[in-house]
């Protein structure tokens, strides 16, 4: 165990004082600690009450010791790190920083293991220990904690499809497009987000606040059947003005309605582009008989087994609206799917109208009326901002053209 040791500050240098501003003003928070454990030694306490009680955090007081002797042999300047200590870098040189290691990281646990030999569907420790040869760790200890410095962490999955659409960039361009001429203010030219969505009588599950212990939020349901409705929807992606039509059920009628809807709200003169998923109604034969001629550049996917003319009853109305495909199985292309997100939160999540199924779809309405006259706040929650990832430089008129 060392020794006691004393530290007597000479009066004539100044020493004191000296050592007073560097705890007070240093800008290095490790030299603000040192000063201070000497100031502290030097007025009497030991070495051992310093080390334990006297910092900000406790220290070896051998630590405290060498502090001590390092100042006597050399001043303040033996205080100072000297280059080459410290902590030394968990992975290979050629990552000169935690970003760049980060990165390796990432790169690795994006892989399947299987591919580089680990017989496993997720990453382990061990597993990162064996593919990253570059790191210097030995331990699953260390790396658990070089990850955690690199920002990576232990996660929950979520399910996820990737986009099959071999013509995606494609499509979402041609909004893009569409999107920058509308804000830019092309006249006659409407751009509208369009989706469905089916809610059910039964309140769905989601958190809420209550009680600690084992209460929690009831979802409390109806004995009735399940009853399910449908809606249809299309935010104006300039404005975040909403259109839209509850129906127990939208068919091929339904759909040709709400177009109608969209047509009359607008008027006379004026195109609606339709920005849209790929549900097979949308391109049915029929509906398509109602629209003014479409100019599809991309290949369409509807049941083989429906009929390829459009019927005897199909109405041939030349509405002024153009279908723009979004991508296949890629909702984050459609800010209209943001708008579900909300109605959920404020309506359909942990609701008591189970058994009040026609006050439930009032309340739906309502919320979807709150929009009738355009949203900023609408626009900001489902994307359509100069800040938006997906849309932002259309919006922005950023958009490079073809």
């Amino acid at each position: 165990m060392p020794g006691r040791v004393r530290l007597i500050l000479c009066s004539e240098t100044n020493a004191r004082a000296e050592l007073e501003r560097i705890r007070d003003h240093h800008a290095l928070p490790y030299m603000r600690e040192r000063a201070a454990a000497l100031l502290k030694i030097a007025d009497g306490q030991s070495g051992r009450d310093v080390a334990a009680h006297g910092l900000y955090k406790e220290r070896w007081e051998g630590t405290v010791y060498d502090w001590v002797r390092r100042y006597r042999a050399e001043g303040v300047k033996g205080l100072v790190i000297r280059p080459g200590r410290g902590r030394k870098p968990a992975f290979s040189p050629q990552y000169p920083d935690n970003a760049a290691a980060h990165d390796a990281v990432l790169d690795v646990l994006h892989r399947d293991p299987r591919q580089m030999e680990q017989k496993r569907s997720r990453w382990t420790l061990r597993a990162v220990l064996a593919v990253c040869k570059w790191l210097r760790l030995h331990t699953e200890a260390g790396l658990s904690r070089l990850l955690r410095r690199l920002d990576v962490h232990w996660k929950r999955g979520r399910d996820a499809v990737h986009s099959p659409d071999g013509d995606y960039l494609g499509k979402l361009r041609d909004v893009q497009v569409w999107l920058q001429r509308v804000w830019q203010g092309v006249p006659d030219a409407v751009l509208l987000f369009q989706d469905e969505l089916t809610y059910y009588r039964q309140p769905s599950i989601a958190q809420d606040y209550e009680m600690a212990g084992h209460e929690q939020p009831l979802a409390r349901r109806s004995y009735q059947t399940n009853t399910r409705f449908r809606i249809t929807a299309a935010v104006d992606a300039l404005t975040g003005q909403v259109h839209f039509m509850q129906r127990s059920t939208i068919t091929v009628h339904g759909v040709v309605r709400f177009y109608e809807q969209l047509c009359a709200a607008y008027g006379p003169g004026r195109t609606i582009y339709l920005a849209q998923d790929n549900w097979p109604v949308h391109f049915h034969p029929n509906v398509l008989a109602a629209l003014e001629p479409q100019r599809f550049p991309w290949p369409l996917h509807v049941s083989p087994h429906w009929p390829k003319e459009a019927s005897a009853e199909a109405r041939h109305l030349n509405l002024p609206i153009q279908i723009l495909p979004l991508p296949t199985y890629a909702p984050w292309t459609n800010p209209a799917e943001k708008l579900w997100r909300w109605l959920k939160q404020d309506v359909l999540h942990l609701h008591r109208y189970a058994d009040r199924w026609e006050e439930l779809k009032s309340l739906i309405a309502a919320f979807l009326d709150r929009f009738s006259q355009g949203s900023p706040d609408l626009l900001r929650y489902i994307g359509l901002t100069i800040n938006s990832r997906q849309y932002g430089d259309a919006i922005a008129g950023r958009l490079q053209p073809p």
